[in-house]
């Protein structure tokens, strides 16, 4: 008997029950999904570290000469050191190519920042004109093992393509010139032996990588004792490959740990709201369960296993909707598909994530027993007696002479409101979050947008970045400098505190390079002073006037910089003139120089010229960019629309049926359908216009907390366009105006004679 009953009550209040299960669905879905995404993140990329020997320390050579196998042996020597070998990554363009180039690499050791096979032949140290090339780069080029391929390094040489493979040094395969995002495109990697490139004419191993377990302060301190000097030495925390990914794993982290929150919280406040009306609603049939004998214990389990099969049925579902959302982030050819580049794609599910559901089950469980626990007191008469209504005082407004001024439709909504506070709290809750999550998510998109126009398209005034060879001499650099009429910088390691952060040193005469203050104005690096990134300004409480003393890595020399403001960088840097660097006494060797000439009209023949790239090359990094933004971005829309949706006509309908005795009485004294359907709309136009008046505000709040959360290391401003506001009003609105009128609708199946007879 009572196995029909429960399918007869969830038919009787299905609307209440589907919109239950959907927001536990939703909720369920969205915490699975991004925690899944950061932990299935973690998972590949850190087996993938494993299996390709991934480098936990790199010393970096302070001189143009490099470092030589002396050096090696004594890196080697240190106690704790597992694995050392001399390292070499430099960028080299592709013959015929003009926006192509591939980082060739050279390791003198398999055991370090080496690479995993994919296909064709197995490594061999003996080899000589041969390539190892990222499968990425030969899949997006038609290139196949067995072919070759020619780069220009001063001269040109050609390599025959031995095998295709992938390496966690190159997980996230970006050149370093400020590009966002990969183009495996236009460029790849490719790995040769030591003997190739000897025989190229190569014998500069500008780093020694390291395996080991020291700690970063012992493993510094071992270094400058054994090469009698003070070192720069980078973890692999301060790599690309490295840091970015354990940045989205962070990102996704922090998402899977506060959205779903949000999603959650409403869903536990709905269920609560839900099942306190079912239960009252259902108090004659509680009744008449006692009166034929059935125990409250049995009556107590019956309703309870509602509210368990609701968010069971929610919990699988969200199951679902979180596996889809990992994949869609987590495959080759998804969002994360464009950024890493790896070999191993596997979906985890987060031990934790099965306690969380767990507990989330056994509390809406524990909702559906406290809400039917207050009917079964006393005994079955009194409970088939009609429950006293609750006795509503007048308010302060109903007190004033204003009250009487207002229209009937207004006093009615007031009070509606003012009885059931609740369910207008949790209508308003709705609406807030829907305008929070649209607000949140359409507010990056506008600060990526600004971010982009501000620093691609008007700080980087050029048209191609030529990088120099660093052993090329002072005149060969100066050639290139006064042939292409270019500005140029250069980057120097230095030491700020306990901290390896960048010295970028610019010259700019001919408007080539531009620098963004806070405020988003472009700035002119002073002769005498220094501009420091946000970053530093905040990590070390820095301000205009202030002096701040630095250190170049290698050399006893310090420098003492005057603080002229803080500008806003892609790396951890601090910036100043070529001017100020002089009067200090500076020791620089100019990197790179930015030109007007194209990429196609600079001779990479040149002895200096070590490479090419064009801003566009650049720029079109952009649309990978965007591409992950627009869909998170739409995920996010498509949540916090169906979040308005869900809570709304849940809300709505509940209203409905705790207001039909009052609309057929408003039906009897002449009230035409569409009038009473004015009064239930206008009520929701009212606490959507509440809703949106405090969500704005909020969704400013939440996006400022986005940006620092995972955006950081692009020290963007928050903006928020007009579209922004316009596109989020009137979603929320026509969400709002769309579940009033389908409960509107409702009105028509009014049974007026039947409704008044009922008991109040």
């Amino acid at each position: 008997m009572l196995k029909k009953k429960i399918v007869r009550t969830f038919g009787e209040y299905k609307a209440q029950f589907i919109s239950m299960i959907l927001m536990i669905a939703i909720g369920i879905g969205i915490f699975v999904g991004f925690n899944m995404e950061w932990v299935t993140i973690e998972k590949n990329t850190d087996a993938f570290y494993e299996e390709t020997h991934y480098a936990d320390y790199r010393v970096i050579c302070d001189n143009e000469i490099g470092f030589g196998e002396s050096d090696l042996h004594k890196i080697e020597k240190i106690d704790g050191v597992d694995e050392a070998a001399l390292y070499l990554s430099v960028d080299l363009n592709v013959q015929g190519e003009e926006k192509k180039s591939l980082a060739v690499t050279v390791t003198t050791n398999e055991e370090v920042s080496f690479f995993t096979l994919m296909r064709g032949l197995p490594y061999d140290p003996r080899d000589i004109g041969g390539m190892w090339l990222s499968e990425r780069y030969a899949e997006e080029n038609g290139i196949s093992v067995g072919d070759e391929v020619s780069l220009q390094y001063g001269t040109t040489f050609s390599l025959t393509v031995r095998g295709l493979v992938k390496s966690a040094e190159y997980l996230i395969c970006v050149p370093d010139n400020g590009s966002m995002m990969p183009s495996f495109e236009n460029y790849g990697f490719c790995y040769i032996t030591p003997k190739t490139y000897l025989l190229a004419g190569g014998t500069r191993y500008p780093q020694i990588n390291v395996r080991t377990n020291l700690p970063e302060k012992d493993f510094k301190e071992a270094v400058n004792q054994a090469m009698g000097k003070t070192m720069l030495v980078l973890t692999k925390d301060e790599v690309v490959s490295y840091a970015e990914v354990q940045g989205e794993a962070k990102e996704g982290r922090t998402m899977g740990s506060v959205l779903p929150v949000v999603f959650l919280l409403i869903a536990v406040l709905a269920m609560i709201t839900t099942m306190h009306r079912i239960a009252a609603k259902e108090r004659p049939q509680i009744g008449t369960l006692k009166a034929l004998g059935f125990r409250d214990g049995t009556i107590a389990r019956h309703y309870t296993s509602l509210a368990f099969f609701v968010g069971a049925l929610g919990t699988v579902f969200g199951i679902g909707i979180g596996f889809g959302i990992a994949y869609f982030i987590m495959n080759p050819n998804g969002a994360m598909g464009t950024y890493f580049d790896m070999p191993y794609w596997k979906l985890y599910m987060p031990w934790f994530a099965y306690i969380v559901m767990a507990a989330v089950l056994s509390l809406f469980t524990f909702v559906g027993y406290a809400s039917v626990r207050k009917m079964l007191k006393g005994s079955a008469a009194e409970t088939l007696r009609a429950q006293a209504p609750v006795k509503v005082k007048k308010t302060l407004l109903e007190k004033t002479p204003l009250w009487r001024k207002l229209p009937f439709g207004m006093k009615w909504n007031l009070r509606d409101i003012f009885r059931h506070k609740s369910r207008m709290l949790m209508s308003l809750v709705g609406v807030i979050g829907c305008m929070v999550i649209l607000v949140g998510a359409m507010g990056m998109k506008d600060t990526a947008d600004s971010f982009i126009e501000e620093y691609y398209e008007g700080a980087m005034n050029y048209a191609s970045c030529i990088t120099l060879d660093e052993q090329a001499t002072s005149e060969a650099k100066a050639e290139i400098i006064a042939r292409y009429q270019g500005d140029y910088s250069s980057t120097v390691p230095i030491e700020l505190g306990d901290a390896a952060v960048s010295l970028e040193i610019w010259s700019v005469e001919h408007d080539k390079m531009r620098f963004l203050s806070e405020k988003g104005e472009y700035i002119i690096l002073p002769t005498e002073g220094a501009y420091v990134c946000r970053r530093i300004a905040d990590e070390y409480g820095l301000k205009a006037g202030d002096v701040v003393t630095v250190k170049p890595f290698g050399k006893s020399d310090e420098y003492r910089l005057r603080v002229k403001g803080v500008a806003r960088s892609l790396g951890k840097s601090i910036l100043i003139s070529s001017a100020y660097a002089e009067m200090l006494g500076i020791d620089y060797s100019v990197g790179s120089v930015y030109t007007d000439a194209s990429s196609s009209e600079v001779d990479k023949n040149l002895p200096a010229v070590k490479n090419v790239r064009s801003k566009t090359e650049i720029t079109e990094s952009f649309d990978s960019f965007m591409l992950i933004m627009n869909e998170m971005i739409a995920l996010l829309i498509i949540a916090g629309v169906m979040l308005g949706i869900v809570v709304l006509y849940n809300l709505g309908t509940m209203g409905y049926a705790e207001r039909y005795s009052e609309m057929a009485t408003l039906k009897v004294m002449g009230f035409g359908d569409k009038k009473i359907a004015g009064l239930l709309i206008g009520q929701n136009m009212g606490i959507t216009a509440i809703g949106v008046i405090f969500g704005l505000p909020l969704g400013a709040l939440v996006l400022k907390w986005l940006i620092v959360a995972l955006a950081s290391e692009y020290e963007m401003s928050l903006v928020l366009g007009p579209l922004t506001y316009c596109i989020s009003i009137f979603l929320t609105i026509g969400v709002s105006l769309f579940v009033g009128f389908l409960v509107a609708r409702k009105n028509k199946k009014i049974d007026m004679v039947a409704a008044l007879k009922a008991p109040e």
